[in-house]
């Protein structure tokens, strides 16, 4: 990787601490970002399967997104025991938060998300 890439990562990732928003591990935002840019439904099974990662592993992934409302399970209508895991619109505000930090990015607006955060968190306490 080149030394600009790392410093244009290094800056996102800072601008990211900064604003307030939930720390989400590496596995967690691959999940999320899986999810909201590849053509569903999504599965347990499909995305440990894309992750290289054990199901329990995704299960405790969509535990955390889950709490902070940035995806959701849905169950299967035409066979109830299977279970999809679908964006919400919280998560499309997150994401869409982040993808201003790409690049240099000033994060616009991460104090309105830190106050909605703050508000929205004890509800999941």
């Amino acid at each position: 990787m080149s030394e600009n890439g790392l410093q244009s990562w290094m800056r996102t990732l800072l601008s990211y601490v900064r604003s307030g928003d939930p720390d989400l591990t590496n596995r967690q935002m691959a999940l999320l970002l899986l999810v909201y840019l590849k053509p569903g439904p999504h599965t347990v099974r499909g995305l440990a399967k894309a992750l290289n990662v054990s199901k329990p592993v995704v299960t405790r992934a969509l535990n955390r997104l889950g709490a902070l409302g940035y995806l959701r399970r849905q169950r299967d209508d035409a066979d109830r025991r299977n279970i999809f895991v679908a964006p919400t619109s919280e998560g499309a505000d997150f994401l869409e938060h982040f993808k201003s930090l790409i690049g240099g990015g000033n994060g616009q607006g991460s104090e309105k998300r830190s106050q909605r955060n703050d508000v929205r968190e004890p509800a999941h306490a």
